[in-house]
């Protein structure tokens, strides 16, 4: 599997500067802004003061050689920032990025004037040359982010936040293009709401790897209760759950799968799938997949239910953007009469990340047709309160597109009492949303985590990806 976007970020870094401008700011700008970015745990790709003038770039032999420098390191890079000590050539800026053929996310900074210091010796004018440099990179059809505050030093608060979110946008896209996604089964017969277009997700880089549910199970069968990796396994769910009362002959199965789908994952390559459960695996098999669905998602490798391919990768980009777990929920029911307030629930395989508290049980819901011994395996409890972001994916075939939707809410402490794993969530304007998910045909399933990083996914995937994405908030 492609562990980059788990790795340390390397970003280029491109340090403007203009002739007729004081030039030591371009020296001690480049200096702050590389000082910034190793503290925050950033490697640094960038021209030495032996390679440019001050190691910024202004001219066109400039741009040439940071080219050239993040050629030689294209694999390594994430993100590129723009840095505006001063006011910066903006066509040695651009240039640079044309040369390198990078396509990767582009944050321009531009550094701020100081009242005092408005003399010809230090006067910047980043405020102004910022417009520049972004009119180029409009010209040259060069995808950019920009700060939240026009200008902003690269040691202030306001930077510190936006490279953080950033540094976000660069996992989930980096994450997303060359992602591998595992399709354990096929998708359930009573599910059309999950179909998907494989052709439309390779066109973004993100490819479908395909096994039958009978190849899993022949694994499966053929794999003795004593095998070490099956051993291992049951250890691990004992550690990982309370199991009083499951029958020992479903947790050696549970565990079986769990090691065998370990082991699918690692030789086709994929990060993360999305599972046949309903109701195959309780009919041929006798078990439910949740907990080894939950565990695979809390080890940030996000496994989804009823072959959901696009709630997977939805649940991957928020993890992504995070660096905390995902779960895939229903939009299940309304919570009384508050308008911003709804249960969101799955029956269940949440990640342990998600709960207060947690143990293992039956599947309440298909119990009463494949009988109760079929269904151990659920993991219940009631999701934690705090902060929580969706985010939804489709593949719009009739519009050969990828679209999607993405917002902020909260999980609450009201009182619940149902089976499986649920929460309830309060966002406000819950109702336009649901009218916007109704009228646009999206899906009942939903991508969540405990955060607060819908910007990071939106910038992803529209500016970046160039999904049609809505961005939720109470004023639209």
């Amino acid at each position: 599997m492609d562990t980059r976007a788990e790795s340390r970020l390397t970003l280029g870094l491109i340090v403007g500067n203009r002739g007729f401008f004081p030039d030591h700011l371009a020296k001690s700008g480049r200096d702050d802004m590389i000082r910034v970015l190793e503290a925050a745990g950033v490697d640094v790709v960038t021209p030495g003061p032996e390679q440019t003038r001050f190691g910024a770039v202004c001219t066109r032999q400039e741009a040439a050689v940071c080219a050239a420098l993040f050629k030689a390191r294209r694999d390594d890079l994430a993100g590129v920032i723009i840095t505006l000590p001063n006011f910066g050539e903006e066509r040695g800026l651009v240039d640079a990025l044309r040369l390198s053929g990078l396509d990767v996310p582009v944050l321009v900074q531009a550094t701020p004037d100081t009242p005092g210091r408005m003399t010809i010796h230090d006067r910047r004018d980043s405020f102004c040359g910022k417009m520049s440099a972004c009119n180029n990179l409009s010209q040259y059809g060069i995808r950019y982010s920009l700060t939240s505050r026009h200008t902003e030093a690269p040691d202030s608060e306001d930077f510190h936040r936006d490279l953080g979110w950033f540094l976000g946008v660069c996992r989930v896209v980096r994450g997303l293009r060359g992602l591998r996604v595992g399709a354990i089964g096929a998708r359930p017969a009573a599910f059309n709401t999950v179909r998907y277009s494989e052709k439309l997700l390779e066109a973004s880089g993100i490819s479908v790897e395909t096994v039958d549910l009978s190849e899993i199970l022949g694994r499966v069968d053929r794999m003795k209760d004593q095998d070490p990796a099956a051993a291992e396994k049951l250890q691990a769910i004992g550690r990982y759950v309370t199991v009083g009362g499951v029958p020992a002959p479903a947790l050696t199965k549970m565990a079986k799968l769990g090691a065998v789908i370990d082991r699918w994952m690692e030789e086709a390559d994929v990060s993360v799938t999305a599972v046949q459960c309903w109701t195959a695996l309780e009919d041929y098999f006798g078990v439910v997949p949740c907990t080894v669905m939950s565990m695979l998602s809390n080890q940030l490798r996000s496994s989804a239910c009823e072959v959901d391919i696009c709630g997977a990768i939805a649940m991957h980009a928020l993890r992504l953007a995070s660096g905390t777990p995902s779960a895939l929920l229903d939009w299940n029911n309304n919570y009384g009469a508050d308008p911003d307030k709804a249960v969101c629930f799955h029956c269940s395989n949440l990640p342990k990340h998600f709960f207060a508290d947690l143990r293992m049980d039956y599947q309440e819901i298909i119990a009463g047709t494949v009988g109760r011994d079929n269904t151990w395996g659920t993991v219940v409890g009631r999701v934690k309160t705090g902060p929580m972001t969706f985010a939804r994916f489709s593949t719009d075939d009739r519009g050969g597109r990828i679209r999607g939707y993405t917002g902020q809410g909260e999980f609450t402490d009201d009182p619940l009492e149902t089976f499986g794993g649920a929460g309830v969530v309060r966002i406000p304007g819950l109702q336009q949303l649901l009218r916007f998910i109704c009228e646009n045909g999206f899906e009942h399933h939903v991508a969540a985590n405990l955060s607060s990083v819908a910007d990071v996914v939106h910038e992803a995937t529209t500016k970046y990806l160039g999904w049609e994405m809505y961005r939720h908030s109470a004023m639209c």
